[in-house]
C-alpha cells in the first residue's frame, strides 16, 4: 500500500443545502456544498426527556433507527482527507450529518454513480475529488478514492459516542438483492459474498467493487458483511450494494438517544485496536 499525505478538519458551520447532485467540476467543493469541520469527537445536545421521547417515537426511520437530535446548534461531523501518492491525488470531504448532497468526481464514471448512491440513501454530503493513472486503469484509484472514504469516516465519527454502531438493510433493485450488516467495532473485517456474472460494467472492472470495499473498512475499522440474496444484471447487483450499504450506514452513525453520548460498548471504548 503507498503512503500518503492527509489532513484534519477544522472548526466552521455549514448553510443548509438541498439535497441532490451538484453541478460544477472545480476540484474544490463550491460554496453552496461547502462542508463544515468540526473537532474530533461528537458533540451531542440532548433534549429533555419528554420532548426525546416523542421526537424518538416520531422520527424512527431504516430499520427502526431514531434520526439526530434537532438541535440546530449541534456541530455536523465531518471527515476530511487529502492523499496523494505518485499514482493518484484524492481529496474526501464527508458530512455524516448531510442532507445527501453528492459532489463527486472520480475520474470513473461508474463510480461515480455509486458515490451519489451512497450520498443519497445515507443522508450524507459527499466530495470526492480525484485524479488518478486511469489511463492504466482504475485500480489505482478505486483503492485510493476508498482508503481516504474510509479514513474521513474514521475522522467523521470520533469516539463514537452516542451512535446506534451497528447496521442492517437489504435492498432490492429489480431482480437483485443484497443484504448488507455492518458493525462500527474499531476492528476492520470484510466477507463478500457476491456473484456477479460479468467482467465489466461499461469500463468499470467489477473485481474492484470488493476490493473497493475492503479497502474502505481497512482505514474506518468496520466490520463488514455483505450478502447477494439474488440478482442476475450486474448493475443491479453492485447498484443494490451499494444502497443497502448506504442504509446500513446511515442506520449506524445515527444517534441512539437512550444512550445519552456514551460509547456503545461493554468496554467504554470503541478503537482500532
Amino acid at each position: 500500500m503507498t503512503t500518503a499525505r492527509f489532513v484534519s478538519p477544522s472548526l466552521s458551520r455549514m448553510s443548509p443545502s438541498p439535497a441532490g447532485r451538484v453541478s460544477g467540476s472545480s476540484w474544490l467543493p463550491r460554496a453552496e456544498v461547502a462542508f463544515p469541520a468540526r473537532p474530533r469527537g461528537l458533540s451531542l445536545h440532548l433534549r429533555p426527556p419528554a420532548m426525546a421521547s416523542a421526537a424518538a417515537a416520531a422520527s424512527a426511520a431504516g430499520n427502526g433507527s431514531p434520526s439526530a437530535p434537532e438541535d440546530s446548534t449541534a456541530l455536523s461531523r465531518i471527515g476530511e482527507v487529502k492523499r496523494v501518492t505518485k499514482e493518484t491525488n484524492v481529496h474526501v470531504k464527508i458530512n455524516l450529518d448531510g442532507t445527501g448532497v453528492a459532489d463527486c468526481s472520480t475520474g470513473i464514471p461508474f463510480l461515480d454513480h455509486m458515490l451519489d448512491q451512497l450520498a443519497s440513501h445515507g443522508l450524507f454530503d459527499v466530495c470526492v475529488k480525484a485524479k488518478g493513472d486511469t489511463h492504466i486503469d482504475d485500480h489505482h484509484s478505486n483503492e485510493d478514492i476508498a482508503l481516504a472514504i474510509g479514513t474521513a469516516l474514521l475522522e467523521a465519527l470520533g469516539d463514537r459516542k452516542g451512535i446506534n454502531r451497528f447496521g442492517h438493510f437489504t435492498a432490492p433493485l429489480d431482480e437483485a438483492a443484497v443484504e448488507v450488516i455492518l458493525d462500527l467495532s474499531g476492528r476492520p473485517h470484510l466477507s463478500c459474498g457476491l456473484s456477479i456474472p460479468t467482467e465489466r460494467v461499461g469500463t468499470y472492472d467489477t473485481q474492484l467493487v470488493e476490493h473497493f470495499f475492503q479497502s474502505l473498512v481497512n482505514t474506518s475499522g468496520m466490520t463488514l458483511h455483505i450478502r447477494q440474496l439474488a440478482g442476475k444484471n450486474s448493475h443491479h447487483i453492485i447498484e443494490a450494494t451499494f444502497k443497502a450499504f448506504a442504509r446500513a450506514l446511515r442506520q449506524a452513525t445515527e444517534y441512539d438517544l437512550r444512550r445519552r453520548g456514551t460509547v456503545p460498548s461493554s468496554k467504554g471504548v470503541l478503537s482500532r485496536s
